[in-house]
């Protein structure tokens, strides 16, 4: 086990009717502006309106942005750090998803800096000051809500940003919010989820029993409470594991002491910047591609999931065999899901592998993960088998 140090100070407020502890929160904080940045759930849920009220009783002033998309871009941040300073906001509210609470944070990042926000997504910079954000999260997924990292495009390059100053000062998750979630994006969290607990255990660390187990207990818990979830979406128990694993997956808690590897999320990121696809859905495609090229090439990690998490038998089979074996059973589980598996089926095919490899690998002079670096000819290895 490497040595570590660990530290994430979200405060998580889980459960039914949060508002008296979110209002008793402000309170305590001082704030004396506020910025909701959300998307129309926000208001369908009626969470705009509460904080709306909370801000009135609390005389604090109110402003908001919606509007945030999957895959958030620049620009919009740079639109909500103007209004945010035009109305001497010192809180950021995100409520909404990954993207909403990557917005937030990099918002968060960009309004007491002078440069340019996308300054520290290029490491021109390193923020000196980062206003405080807390989060609602309504679809479980990216677990952003109490991570060190924001993902941002500025329309061909998407790119990561961790520091843990932008660890939101506490996390809402209300299960109730995720009930009425359209099945595709439950399917695509849960995708999400899963992509992260498998980047963290695809790692050359040895004598890391501890966080390996507990990565596959909340695998385990995540394959079966898929399951039951996508059978009856009104199934609040399902929900709220699934709410809490969105966290527990991404807080850094399951890092500790081991080198992650983070291989299939450059390759996605990729996609995503260029295609504009689900990130969720993405990593489904990924993931399969990228477990049946490591299953040629360092499948002793792989072969250890399978076996652990999928009961997959070693007997007289290979390490690389038993991963293929593991592929094919988390294809069908991405197919119950509802989700696409190969670019096929999203009407990609080959002609910007060079060039995603490429941006990726910064022209060739490096690699991407860590379990089994990607070169840029490996990176498009990898695309290939996810035709």
């Amino acid at each position: 086990m490497n040595n570590f140090e660990f530290i994430n100070p979200a405060r998580i407020i889980f459960g039914n009717k949060p508002y008296g502890r979110i209002e008793s929160l402000l309170k305590e904080m001082n704030v004396h502006s506020l910025m909701m940045i959300h998307t129309n759930s926000a208001v369908r849920l009626g969470i705009y309106d509460e904080i709306k009220e909370i801000c009135s009783r609390l005389e604090i002033g109110f402003c908001s942005q919606d509007g945030i998309r999957s895959n958030p871009e620049i620009q919009l941040v740079r639109n909500i750090i103007d209004t945010a300073r035009a109305n001497n906001v010192d809180f950021l509210l995100a409520v909404g998803g990954g993207s909403v609470i990557d917005t937030a944070k990099a918002a968060a990042m960009g309004i007491s800096y002078d440069g340019d926000v996308w300054d520290f997504f290029t490491g021109k910079a390193v923020p000196e000051k980062v206003l405080p954000i807390g989060a609602v999260s309504t679809i479980p997924a990216s677990g952003s809500e109490s991570s060190t990292a924001t993902i941002l495009s500025n329309g061909i390059h998407k790119i990561g940003y961790e520091d843990e100053k932008l660890i939101p000062k506490f996390a809402v998750l209300d299960p109730e919010f995720t009930v009425s979630l359209p099945p595709y994006l439950t399917a695509t969290g849960i995708s999400d989820i899963l992509s992260h607990l498998m980047e963290r255990f695809f790692t050359n660390t040895e004598h890391v029993d501890t966080t390996d187990y507990l990565i596959i207990g909340a695998a385990k818990s995540l394959l079966i409470n898929g399951e039951r979830v996508m059978k009856d979406p009104s199934d609040y128990d399902s929900r709220a594991e699934i709410q809490w694993l969105a966290t527990i997956a991404h807080n850094n808690s399951l890092d500790t002491g081991r080198e992650t590897d983070w291989a299939s999320h450059r390759v996605e990121h990729e996609l995503s910047a260029q295609y504009g696809i689900n990130h969720g859905e993405g990593m489904a495609v990924v993931m399969l591609a990228y477990l049946r090229y490591v299953a040629q090439h360092h499948s002793e990690k792989t072969a250890q999931l399978a076996e652990q998490l999928f009961g997959i038998e070693r007997g007289d089979k290979t390490s690389g065999e038993m991963t293929l074996e593991m592929a094919g059973v988390l294809e069908k589980y991405y197919k119950m899901l509802g989700l696409k598996t190969t670019l096929a089926e999203m009407g990609i095919d080959d002609k910007d592998f060079e060039d995603m490899a490429d941006r990726a690998t910064s022209n060739g002079t490096s690699t991407v993960g860590h379990y089994y670096p990607l070169d840029k000819e490996k990176f498009i290895d990898v695309l290939r088998l996810a035709l």
